[in-house]
């Protein structure tokens, strides 16, 4: 460690056959390997307790990671410690004793003396069973993530090439937890988003027609006031065709939520989209596929699946055509998906937008569809365009930007 041992411990132990340094490479490549695909970041560092344990000779240890409020550090695994101070360790604060030390040298200690641990804890633990503790902060980018504590029963050096291995391993096992720390951000964010998107797909499909048929039930409670009978024959008629309309908006609804990304992929889940269409609505639909490499995120896959199944949505819905294609292809740095079909074409958006004070029809949600499928687009870069075609139909085109190269190979 580049300090001398303490005055009455014992000699450095040899490391004359090079075990110490085998293992230490073994470790570095399975942490190194561990990081690569490891989505529990703390089962992680519990499984590695037992290799640091290893590399220091110690009899027991402890993993702990810094609380959200940044002031405390979490007890993550623990081996060899009595119950007691387990039960006692489960929380402490971020400056406690020589942990603490450590945390503010960042840099591995062996210390000595650990007086505090035993009044903190009340065990005899630290005054008979341990005599010596090594501790490693885990820090990644100067913020730290958590803390290795390693409990030897006899007082010695450690290596100089396992203090050096604790650096590296330190610094991997932090950005590890920095990076699941912003992945849980990021999947926290992109939760609160899809939770928005769906709520607005609520409101404006299903909501606008029960509010819809809370107005035609206040015409229908006048009319039986006033004894029309013709208009409160209508009126009753009206909320029943509103009622099979949010009844069928529901069903749609709830079919869009449970439908699932497949799992090989966005061109995968598009033909598949194109395949449950054809048999849900009777309309042909061939999907064509003129991209060989697709560089997309799973944000982007999930988008564009939801702006296509929600332009499909709408051709079943309202456009009356009995052929649509679905064309995947790229354009330079970006990707355009078009769906056309040989429908009524724009008219169905002007229907979709008529007001709901035309007292004729239960409002359409084609228009707020549209406006879901915009804003889904603008959170990944990309645009949606809707266009009347010459020959007659409609065409819905998403343009958006590929994944760079840089980021694909993060």
């Amino acid at each position: 460690m580049g300090t001398p041992a303490p005055a009455g411990t014992a000699s450095p132990k040899a490391d004359s056959d090079g075990t110490s340094r085998l293992l230490a490479l073994d470790i570095f490549s399975a942490v190194s390997a561990s990081l690569a695909d490891e989505d529990d970041v703390e089962e992680l560092l519990g499984r590695f307790l037992g290799t640091m344990l290893r590399l220091t000779k110690a009899n027991a240890g402890a993993v702990r990671v810094v609380t959200t409020d940044g002031k405390h550090l979490r007890l993550v695994a623990a081996r060899g410690l009595p119950p007691e101070v387990v039960e006692r360790e489960r929380l402490v604060p971020i400056d406690c004793g020589q942990c603490g030390n450590a945390i503010a040298d960042n840099r591995t200690r062996y210390e000595i003396d650990l007086q505090q641990c035993a009044l903190r804890t009340r065990h005899p633990y630290f005054e008979h069973d341990c005599q010596a503790m090594v501790v490693v902060p885990l820090q990644h980018g100067g913020q730290l993530q958590g803390t290795y504590n390693l409990f030897l029963q006899e007082r010695f050096e450690l290596p100089e090439e396992v203090v050096l291995l604790f650096c590296s391993i330190s610094e991997h096992l932090g950005m590890a937890l920095e990076n699941a720390r912003l992945k849980r951000e990021n999947l926290r964010i992109r939760l609160m988003n899809e939770r928005q998107m769906m709520a607005a797909e609520v409101h404006d499909s299903l909501a606008q027609t029960l509010a819809y048929m809370k107005m035609r039930m206040a015409l229908l409670q006048d009319a039986l006031r006033d004894e029309n009978a013709e208009g409160a024959n209508k009126y009753a008629g009206d909320v029943g065709h509103a009622l099979d309309e949010a009844y069928s908006q529901l069903r749609e609804l709830l079919g869009q939520f449970r439908n699932r990304m497949d799992p090989l992929g966005l061109q995968h889940a598009l033909a598949g989209l194109a395949s449950n269409f054809r048999e849900r609505t009777g309309i042909a639909c061939d999907f064509s596929n003129r991209v060989a490499d697709l560089r997309v995120s799973v944000d982007q896959e999930a988008q564009v699946f939801f702006i296509v199944q929600e332009a499909l949505a709408n051709v079943g819905r309202h456009s009356q055509a009995t052929q649509a294609q679905l064309i995947l292809e790229g354009a330079g740095d970006h990707y355009m998906i078009t769906l056309d079909d040989n429908g009524r074409g724009g008219q169905d958006i002007a229907l979709a937008c008529a007001s709901v004070d035309d007292g004729e029809k239960p409002p359409r949600s084609d228009h707020f569809g549209l406006s879901i499928m915009r804003e889904r687009a603008r959170l990944i870069g990309g645009r949606v365009e809707v266009a009347d075609l010459v020959a007659g139909g409609f065409r819905v085109r998403l343009t958006f930007p590929a994944m760079s190269l840089a980021t694909n190979g993060d």
